[in-house]
């Protein structure tokens, strides 16, 4: 009877994960910033503020992601660098396959929500992110 009750909590565990589909992919588009990272061997790094924050523009499958730097009045510097990518859905999951002048790689997109994401990279380092608010000090 215990068995019976532990695969029917698996189940249940499972399928309450957040499933990304396709139709939510658009929800990458905009300002990110990195809340949090966990390498490999389970250490995370908590980041309370960032100086770059990662602009990312999605159409179809096919995008870009770039640095970008926001400023205490509320504007935003730009790069001209941006990372081209194409998501690639692969034995149910989703990959971002990055391409640049000097590299290539690969991400898995593990969860998606309006205001958060995060992606496991090949060396199992996940990366966390929150949606950017810009915050205006000078009035």
């Amino acid at each position: 009877m215990g068995k019976y009750w532990s695969l029917v909590i698996v189940l249940l565990l499972l399928g309450c994960q957040n499933k990304i589909s396709s139709e939510n992919l658009i929800l990458l588009n905009g300002y990110w910033e990195i809340e949090k990272v966990t390498l490999s061997n389970g250490e995370t790094k908590e980041y309370e503020l960032n100086t770059a924050v990662d602009y990312i523009q999605i159409k179809d499958v096919k995008g870009f992601r770039k640095k970008v730097y926001p400023k205490f009045d509320g504007s935003i510097d730009t790069s001209n660098d941006a990372e081209q990518f194409s998501i690639v859905e692969q034995n149910e999951r989703f990959e971002i396959h990055y391409k640049t002048e000097f590299s290539t790689w690969v991400e898995v997109l593990k969860t998606l929500s309006e205001d958060s994401f995060s992606v496991t990279n090949t060396a199992q380092i996940t990366y966390y992110y929150k949606r950017f608010e810009p915050v205006n000090v000078i009035r």
